[in-house]
C-alpha cells in the first residue's frame, strides 16, 4: 500500500513533492507516493525505467482508465494501480492466445501459464493493493465491446517488438494496433517506451526478432494505424547501448542472457545498463 510521506529516496536520488519530470512537468506528489511504496528491488530498475518522468509524459492521472499492454511482471502494473487509485480502472491486455504458440521456445506449460495469466490479472493488481481499483485482463484479440471508446491511456512498453516479429505470419501488429486504436477515447493518447535500433542498422535485424525497432518505423507503423506523433522524449534513451547485428536486448540487464561462461562479456554488459529505448506519445489521427 502507498505509504503517507512527503518524499522517496530513490536509487541515493532524494525526490520529493515537487519533483520536475524530465521535459519540466511537475511530478504528482500522489505518483510519488505510489513509487516510494514499492520494494528496494523494484525501485533499482528506476534508473533506466525512469517510471516518474515516463508516466508524466504520457499525461497519467489519478481515477483514469489505463491498459497496459503486455503487463508481464508487474512492475508497471504495481505502480499504475496505486497511482491511479480507487476511482481508477486498469485494463491488461495481452498477447492473442494463437500467438504465445508462434514462440519457437513455446512448450504446452509455457502457453498455459502465459493464457491463464490474462484471466488472472485482477487477482495481481489486488496483490498489489486493496484500494478498490477495477481491473479487467483481457487479449488484443478479444476487445470486450463495453470497453471500445472508454480508455484514457494505453500503455506499450516494451510490447511491440514481439508483436512486429510476428506481423507477416500473422498479423499480429496489425490487429493490436486496431484494438488499440478501438479502445482509446476520442481524446486519448497512447504511450510507447520501446528498445530502439539504430537508424543505420539492417532493417531485417530490425524487425524485432533481436528485441530492437527503428523509432522511424514504430512512428510509421502508427500513422499507418490511424494515429499522429504528438511529441517523443529522450527519457529511456542510454547512449551506451549500440548494438550491432550479432546482438540482441537480452544480453543486458536484467538479462544478461548468454554472458554467464565470460566475465567480461557479462562485465561490459552490466556497464552498458538496460538497453537504449525511445518514448513517444501518440493520438488517434483527426
Amino acid at each position: 500500500m502507498p505509504l503517507p510521506i512527503a518524499c522517496i529516496l530513490t536509487l541515493g536520488l532524494l525526490v520529493t513533492t515537487h519533483s520536475v519530470a524530465a521535459d519540466h512537468s511537475p511530478i504528482d506528489p500522489a505518483l510519488s507516493v505510489a513509487l516510494a511504496a514499492r520494494s528496494a528491488e523494484d525501485k533499482r530498475r528506476d534508473a533506466y525505467r525512469h517510471p516518474a518522468d515516463t508516466l508524466t509524459f504520457f499525461r497519467i492521472k489519478p481515477a483514469m482508465t489505463v491498459a497496459e499492454g503486455l503487463p508481464g511482471g508487474g512492475w508497471y502494473t504495481q505502480i499504475l494501480a496505486n497511482y491511479l487509485g480507487a476511482k481508477g480502472t486498469l485494463y491488461g491486455v495481452t498477447y492473442a492466445s494463437r500467438m504465445w504458440r508462434m514462440f519457437d521456445f513455446a512448450t504446452p506449460d509455457w502457453i498455459d501459464k502465459r493464457v491463464e495469466a490474462t484471466s488472472q490479472f485482477p487477482e495481481r493488481v489486488a496483490s498489489y493493493t486493496d484500494n478498490g481499483i477495477t481491473a479487467r485482463g483481457f487479449t488484443f484479440e478479444e476487445v470486450p465491446e463495453n470497453i471500445r471508446g472508454t480508455v484514457d491511456r494505453v500503455l506499450l512498453i516494451r510490447a511491440l517488438h514481439n508483436l512486429n516479429r510476428f506481423e507477416r505470419l500473422a498479423k499480429t501488429r496489425t490487429e493490436a494496433l486496431a484494438s488499440v486504436h478501438s479502445m482509446l477515447k476520442d481524446d486519448g493518447l497512447v504511450g510507447v517506451v520501446q528498445h530502439r535500433a539504430p537508424e543505420t542498422a539492417d532493417n531485417h535485424w530490425a524487425l524485432g526478432n533481436a528485441g530492437y525497432l527503428k523509432q522511424s518505423h514504430v512512428i510509421a507503423m502508427f500513422e499507418k494505424a490511424g494515429f499522429e506523433l504528438v511529441a517523443a522524449s529522450e527519457i529511456n534513451a542510454n547512449g551506451l547501448d549500440n548494438p550491432s547485428a550479432d546482438d540482441v536486448v537480452w544480453r543486458l540487464p536484467p538479462s544478461l542472457r548468454g554472458s554467464d561462461s565470460d566475465p567480461d562479456e557479462r562485465a561490459a554488459n552490466l556497464a552498458t545498463g538496460e538497453s537504449d529505448r525511445m518514448t513517444l506519445l501518440f493520438r488517434k489521427a483527426e
